[in-house]
């Protein structure tokens, strides 16, 4: 066994949604590499099963896996209380799983509003309320809520991810000053990612909408992200270990925060003419149609 069971959370259990791939993979491997013992969950279950053999061949941890989908809330329920049977405690919680759509209102169907809204929100929520008693009864819980960038901002084609991203941000800070009202052992952080080179844009719905293929939104986006998933995981233990309420990841997700608190929601009038132009170039170089 790896001597990083004698790490700073090798006595915790942690649990990971979209552990598959991205920041949730790497969130996993730290967390092995700091000896926590680890409960993962995806719908993908071949890049899961990795992961999972990842973190006990580098690490030597004790890692269970589950496929999830985390939309499903009587199957989260029953994933929590497996895991609960399982282990006998929950430290901490990263409810990260997520997926995009791209896609302007008028041309938006409720079925992929509502998909997008039970995996992005309801994932969240259902995480949430399915293992906080646990980490309560913990004694020393740490729940990380994965909101993002569009969380801080409108923007436009991200209605619904907006929608979604603002509601876990409300949801989570207003359950962060529940915890502290009732002196429940858990702290709470909503983290506010923005452009990280993961595969979300790949499995994202509506890229047609936007006038490309998804690998061509898919390689402008990887052009433009310049935070890796490990920083990102990195950035967000970081964080979580100071107890901070909100984390902010990347130049871009720093940015945004600032415009939004310092122009206010005049930020709409500047960027959607921005949007426009982007548009516009990306057309007449035929990145897009």
């Amino acid at each position: 066994m790896s001597s990083s069971t004698a790490g700073r959370y090798a006595t915790q259990v942690a649990v990971v949604t979209g552990a598959a791939s991205g920041i949730g993979r790497s969130l996993a491997l730290q967390l092995a590499g700091h000896g926590a013992s680890l409960a993962l969950s995806d719908v993908d279950e071949v890049h899961l099963k990795e992961t999972a053999d990842m973190c006990r061949a580098a690490h030597g941890v004790t890692v269970e896996t589950a496929v999830l989908d985390v939309a499903d809330r009587a199957a989260f329920q029953d994933y929590a209380d497996s895991v609960q049977s399982f282990f006998g405690r929950v430290n901490m919680v990263f409810n990260n799983a997520g997926v995009a759509l791209g896609t302007d209102v008028v041309d938006m169907s409720w079925e992929d509003f509502d998909w997008l809204m039970g995996i992005n929100f309801g994932g969240v929520v259902n995480g949430t309320k399915a293992f906080l008693p646990y980490l309560i009864a913990s004694g020393d819980g740490h729940l990380v809520n994965t909101s993002s960038v569009f969380g801080l901002v409108g923007i436009p084609s991200q209605s619904a991810y907006n929608a979604a991203k603002f509601g876990v941000r409300g949801f989570t800070e207003a359950l962060r000053q529940e915890m502290k009202i009732s002196r429940y052992p858990v702290t709470v952080t909503c983290v506010h990612p923005g452009g990280v080179k993961t595969n979300i844009v790949n499995n994202a719905r509506g890229v047609s909408d936007m006038g490309a293929d998804t690998a061509t939104i898919a390689s402008m986006f990887n052009n433009i992200a310049r935070t890796t998933p490990e920083k990102a995981a990195s950035t967000i233990l970081k964080g979580m270990d100071k107890k901070k309420p909100r984390v902010l990841i990347g130049a871009d997700a720093r940015g945004f925060d600032f415009v939004a608190r310092v122009v206010g929601p005049r930020y709409q009038d500047i960027s959607a003419p921005v949007t426009r132009a982007g548009y516009a170039l990306a057309r007449k170089r035929g990145i897009i149609t």
